[in-house]
């Protein structure tokens, strides 16, 4: 199942807390001091980002895979 990431910048005040917690570094802190997806197609979509998040800017949806469909 794919997931789709979004990080509400406006939120966020780059405190990582959801890069550490995240067991495939999907995410990391950007050099403005914001969180950025880095590595989307490894996300497994198990939301510990979107659950450790203390500012709630991150989100995850879990988009539904299209049976048949070929990329």
């Amino acid at each position: 199942m794919q997931s789709e990431i979004t990080v509400k910048e406006a939120r966020c005040k780059g405190c990582g807390i959801c890069a550490e917690f995240c067991p495939k570094q999907v995410l990391e802190v950007s050099e403005l001091g914001k969180i950025q997806v880095v590595n989307g197609e490894a996300c497994i979509g198990c939301g510990q980002c979107e659950l450790r998040c203390p500012d709630y800017a991150i989100f995850v949806d879990k988009l539904a895979e299209v049976k048949g469909a070929r990329a």
